[in-house]
């Protein structure tokens, strides 16, 4: 054996010590130790390995199975471009905190700097964005090895911390890099992480005007918000990726209150999650009227208006005022009922009328059952859907507000559904789609989901209608350099990729399809109206 398949069989070896259970692998030379390591284990059934040739999207594949399944999911690359091309889903990764973990194959250290072929200065590249960062070197001794990849794993998914996130182990491996055969890793036994310290709680009266607010989050993390607000009697604004959107408390159109008189009595404002979606949430908890308090496990808390004061692992509140509640329930209702009823119209008839964003996000949300799984992207898809109705059970869903960027989506998607073992669905517009189509690209051999993904095609950017670019005196240039559509026929792209596809074109067709049970991948390509973008309050 030599020194660098040693030194890959002890990493992986550790890896799976420290519960890992599937690794993403993107193709290489200098990772070629650790991928014969990686597939020996998975020949032997102590790893679910998924094999990718583009690293972009094998990070964020990586990044949705962690998503689902809240574990380490180590991505593994060679060196130069390979490790770069996984920025993003790393950037992703820091700021929604899920445990990536990069295991980047790398020259030794002696060579970086002289003109060595696939050398550059790789151990820095995601520096701001690690909760963990070591340098592996197969010269070192087998007791650092381990030492490390543990560290890493630990490091990853916070049990100390209270902090998940991402962590890299650049591993620097000399000639020779294979043997004649390469085997399966040894076993290990865990590290043993004592439990951190139970954190501290803040009990708050009930008089303020309060509303509970949740942004994207766990599953825990929601359910902690849905009972604090249902214990205290509180309106709970809850974004489509909270995990909270659902039981009595929670509104169906939060974000439509907030321009109207409700709004302006607020008093109090309790988040959870990360609520970043709308500008009107953004702008409540920057009033100086407002007491923000943010309900926070980890340093990376949200305070966009620099307002909160008081900041707490756990609250309790008193019962507020039965009138307050009644106010917004009954303002919902009636706001929910204007949104709703286009779509119901449309849905009733078979006439050619191509239906809106918030039409189609609203038949995705309603058909997803609770025991399957929904994923939303980002700029108008997961903003449509917050105008859904809410559902008494609502399925997890998930959505990458960590920077809210349309890269990865489909491969999160696809993560997200091998990860979680159950039929997901993902809604998506067709900038989302085009930008990662190559998600689609997976091997003969290798796992594939249960998934289904609804493409709202509008030829474009949409979303910037409703923003400053959408005005008059940027007519000329938006639909170029805004909008930008790509002109491509969606549904013969993904049957490029062997992929099953039609194109639907109304409200009724779209209904009877979602109808249809998950048991693939496959693809629905809606046509939607953007013409009334402009006009929607974000």
């Amino acid at each position: 054996m030599t020194d660098s398949v040693a030194c890959a069989s002890a990493v992986i070896g550790q890896l799976l010590a420290q519960g890992v259970t599937d690794l993403v692998l993107a193709p290489g030379s200098r990772s070629a130790p650790l991928a014969l390591v990686a597939y020996a284990a998975a020949r032997d059934g102590r790893l679910r390995l998924h094999v990718r040739v583009d690293e972009r999207s094998a990070g964020f594949l990586a990044l949705g199975i962690a998503k689902a399944s809240g574990r380490c999911v180590p991505i593994v690359t060679t060196s130069g471009t390979a490790v770069g091309n996984l920025l993003p889903a790393v950037m992703e990764a820091h700021h929604c905190g899920v445990p990536l973990l990069v295991v980047s194959a790398d020259r030794p250290a002696s060579l970086v700097g002289f003109g060595a072929n696939q050398t550059t200065e790789q151990s820095q590249l995601f520096a701001g964005f690690l909760r963990y960062r070591a340098r592996v070197s197969s010269l070192a001794s087998d007791q650092s090895w381990l030492a490390q990849a543990a560290r890493a794993v630990i490091a990853a998914e916070g049990p100390l911390s209270r902090f998940p996130g991402p962590a890299h182990l650049n591993v620097e491996l000399g000639q020779p890099l294979v043997a004649a055969a390469v085997g399966a890793p040894p076993e290990l036994p865990a590290v043993v992480v004592g439990a951190a310290p139970a954190p501290g709680s803040c009990a708050l009266p009930g008089a303020p005007r309060t509303l509970v607010v949740c942004g994207d989050a766990t599953l825990a993390v929601g359910r902690t918000a849905t009972e604090l607000a249902e214990a205290a009697g509180l309106p709970l604004l809850a974004e489509p990726s909270s995990n909270a959107r659902t039981g009595a408390n929670a509104l169906a159109a939060g974000r439509l209150l907030l321009a109207g008189d409700l709004a302006a009595r607020i008093e109090r404002v309790i988040v959870y999650g990360r609520p970043t979606l709308s500008r009107p949430v953004t702008r409540l908890l920057s009033r100086d009227d407002v007491e923000v308090v943010v309900v926070a496990t980890s340093p990376d808390f949200v305070d966009p208006g620099w307002r909160a004061s008081l900041i707490a692992s756990v609250v309790s509140v008193e019962p507020g005022p039965a009138d307050w509640l009644a106010s917004w329930q009954q303002a919902d209702r009636e706001q929910a009922d204007r949104v709703a009823q286009p779509c119901d119209r449309l849905v009733e008839t078979v006439e050619a009328a191509l239906p809106t964003g918030p039409q189609v996000a609203a038949l995705v949300v309603a058909a997803v059952p609770a025991d399957q799984v929904l994923c939303l992207g980002n700029s108008n898809p997961i903003r449509d859907a917050d105008l859904a109705q809410v559902r008494p059970a609502s399925p997890p869903v998930y959505a990458n507000r960590g920077l809210s960027g349309i890269d990865g989506t489909l491969a999160t998607a696809v993560g997200v559904a091998l990860g979680s073992g159950r039929p997901t669905t993902l809604l998506c517009g067709d900038l989302s789609f085009v930008h990662d189509v190559g998600a689609l690209a997976i091997g003969p051999g290798e796992p594939r989901p249960q998934l289904r993904i609804v493409v709202a095609d509008d030829a474009g950017g949409s979303i910037f209608a409703t923003l400053e670019y959408g005005n008059e005196p940027f007519a000329d240039a938006f639909e170029r350099v805004f909008a930008t559509p790509t002109g491509l026929d969606l549904v013969a792209l993904s049957a490029g990729f062997g992929v099953p596809a039609m194109r639907i074109t109304g409200a009724a067709e779209l209904a009877g399809a979602l109808a249809e049970p998950v048991t693939c991948l496959e693809v629905l390509v809606v046509d939607i109206d953007r013409n009334r973008r402009a006009s929607r309050q974000d």
